[in-house]
């Protein structure tokens, strides 16, 4: 590529910061080709870097500086801007299970599956935050479901169905704040602006694992000196993000014993491994050795299979089974062997164990670059992301008034924003009202509250759900969902669902003598959970000649006309007459002169037999006839006769109707 042709000031800068080196890049993109023009390199001559995390920023800066000035020198240009990428190894990995009790009535919906995804996420990050041993603030930048449980039994969806509970395991990826500030301190110090960031394993994947291969089951796995960072794929999305905490250093310090090598030494012999049949080298006593390398391979299997076994359990515990396949990146990927154990490791065919070099990107074009192989991935999959999301790293929005920056791994939806913020998911789901719970007859009931109202989203004063897109700039509202209105009984209302019948036009419920937890209460009382209510239930001609103390061998009961034996059933809204047998002269004039003694009234609605042991009978006569303790309080007391307050010395008649009842 002849400088002359080349427009410079349309280059862009990726920088991939590693913990032994930098690499810088200046690349374009032509007529749908990433192409490279500039590359540089310098190491790390301090330790200001551990495991992908700077620790001495100066150390970093330096570095930096040297490679932006290279590059600079290369180009003719003065570079503004940058494109960095934040450590996979620094990323946090927390799995939950989450369980919640559910109404068995009301069927489960997608919007109340994804609030209940939400509150995971959030515990999730409270947990890693609530760490005594860990006060870094954390960015979700990843998560997915791993299963979903409906009474603890495994189900793939569980929209649309009814269960007592539900369980979900949710697997979330968090990125601490600490990690992103550290880079952008270094920026500001060697005086570039950050116009895109992402994570070296979502850059590596942009061009190891082609969209088009993501609906696949891969795991790739990045092997450097420290850490071996994984990530896996699913159904055309990043879904999971892990680490094994040994690499190409065990490898080292397995040379290093093995042969008395000092360590510089041994990493030179390591990554000769893979490109000379023998090697050649000094120990630490000075003496010259050659060696087969077959034969150095067979004293360091050991430790290569340390490596193999503890990136399979990472793969494992992550993905929950075997992948369909395995990419490798990353300079310790070259080791001969490693990728043969680790298919051996996993059961998958060694084909389907895989190192990708750059030479396998597709649309790729370069010239001379300071990295190659597998080592050349990252940095050039950093600088195609920023290629093909054009200056996007962090988008800012608002929920509810309050501002946030969120991570750009991935579209963006509402549901992600409320990780983020503290708000409540539980105010998501719609609400039904209380239920209340009493036992009538000794048979447990249960009144269901009212539905609520759901909640309202609204993104840039538009309807919206949790699942929509939102961008840069994006205004996410939310109305709370409102809680239904709680279930409400009183006596009368149990009383009213039993329907009565009538005696001699007379209306008369079919539930009598009610009490409440034990006592006779006021029928207009309001029921709470857990109130025993118990009544005796006229349902036969039998139970009325009990209540109201009809004679039935002096009295035939008439049902539509007809007289009704004692075991009829007596039918709702059903008219009921009462009549004096055919007796004999003798009977009759005994059952008159009975009669003549006694006055028939209505007392709480129904009929009452009093007899006279006095010419003039008075109200108070009343509580002679009837079970009503007016020396317990339980209320006030309240009499009324013939619909008026009552006076306990009126006189009482024949078809009085009469109320007596506590009201509280």
């Amino acid at each position: 590529m002849d400088r002359e042709k080349i427009n410079n000031e349309l280059l862009t800068f990726a920088l991939d910061i590693g913990t032994r080196s930098v690499v810088g890049i200046l690349g374009s993109f032509e007529k749908d080709m990433i192409k490279i023009h500039y590359s540089d390199i310098e190491f790390q001559t301090k330790r200001a870097m551990y495991d992908g995390q700077i620790h001495d920023i100066e150390g970093v800066v330096e570095i930096v500086n040297k490679v932006k000035k290279s590059l600079e020198d290369k180009a003719g240009v003065k570079l503004k801007k940058v494109a960095i990428a934040a450590a996979g190894r620094a990323l946090k990995t927390s799995r939950l299970t989450l369980e919640r009790e559910l109404d068995e009535s009301e069927v489960i919906t997608k919007h109340f599956i994804r609030s209940i995804e939400i509150e995971g996420l959030q515990e999730a990050q409270m947990e890693l935050e609530e760490n005594p041993f860990d006060a870094s603030q954390y960015f979700c930048v990843g998560n997915t479901v791993v299963n979903y449980y409906l009474n603890d039994v495994l189900i793939k969806n569980p929209t649309g169905h009814k269960a007592k509970k539900i369980s979900i395991d949710i697997l979330a990826t968090f990125l601490p704040y600490a990690v992103v500030d550290s880079l952008y301190s270094v920026m500001k110090k060697v005086e570039l602006e950050v116009s895109f960031m992402t994570l070296e394993p979502i850059a590596a994947i942009s061009v190891a694992v082609p969209q088009n291969v993501r609906l696949l089951n891969i795991a790739l796995v990045d092997i450097g000196a420290g850490t071996s960072d994984i990530a896996i794929t699913r159904d055309g999305a990043v879904v999971a993000y892990d680490m094994a905490s040994t690499a190409g250093d065990e490898i080292t310090e397995s040379l290093m014993q093995n042969f008395l090598l000092d360590f510089d030494t041994a990493e030179v012999v390591k990554c000769n491994l893979h490109k000379n049949k023998s090697q050649f080298f000094q120990d630490i006593l000075g003496v010259q050795h050659e060696y087969e390398s077959a034969e150095m391979l067979e004293k360091i299997q050991p430790a290569i299979e340390m490596v193999v076994e503890d990136i399979a359990d990472r793969i494992i515990v992550q993905n929950e089974k075997n992948p369909s396949a395995i990419f490798l990146i990353g300079g310790g990927s070259q080791m001969p062997m490693l990728p043969e154990l680790l298919a051996n490791r996993l059961g998958l065919n060694k084909e389907r164990v895989a190192v990708r070099r750059i030479e396998t990107i597709k649309n790729l074009e370069y010239e001379k670059l300071v990295v190659s192989g597998p080592e050349g991935i990252t940095p050039v999959g950093i600088l195609a992301k920023t290629l093909e999301y054009h200056d996007i790293d962090f988008i800012e929005t608002t929920v509810n008034g309050r501002f946030i920056k969120l991570f750009q791994s991935k579209p963006l939806k509402v549901r992600d924003a409320l990780v983020s913020v503290e708000f409540n998911p539980r105010d998501l789901i719609q609400k039904k009202g209380k239920n209340l719970n009493i036992t009538i007859n000794g048979k447990k009931i249960t009144f269901f509250g009212e539905c609520g109202e759901p909640a309202q989203i609204y993104v840039n004063n538009k309807e919206a759900n949790l699942d929509t897109v939102i961008s840069d700039g994006s205004i996410i509202r939310i109305e709370p969902a409102k809680a239904g209105q709680d279930a409400k009984r009183c006596i009368n209302d149990i009383i009213d669902s039993i329907n009565g019948f009538y005696v001699e036009g007379r209306w008369v419920n079919r539930a009598q003598n009610i009490t409440v937890n034990g006592s006779r209460e006021n029928t207009a009382r309001a029921l709470e959970n857990s109130d025993n209510v118990e009544f005796q239930e006229i349902n036969t001609v039998a139970d009325l000649c009990n209540l109201i103390k009809i004679d039935g061998n002096k009295n035939d009961i008439l049902i539509e006309n007809k007289i009704a034996e004692p075991n009829a059933k007596i039918s709702e809204n059903i008219n009921i007459t009462i009549e004096k047998k055919n007796l004999t002269k003798e009977s009759e004039d005994k059952r008159n002169i009975e009669d003549e003694d006694c006055i028939f009234i209505t007392y709480n609605g129904t009929p009452l037999k009093i007899k006279k042991d006095r010419e003039n009978l008075i109200f108070v006569d009343i509580f002679k006839c009837v079970d009503f303790d007016r020396s317990k309080v339980n209320g006030k007391l309240v009499l009324t006769h013939n619909g008026q307050p009552a006076n306990y010395t009126n006189p009482l008649e024949d078809k009085d109707v009469v109320v007596v009842q506590w009201i509280k």
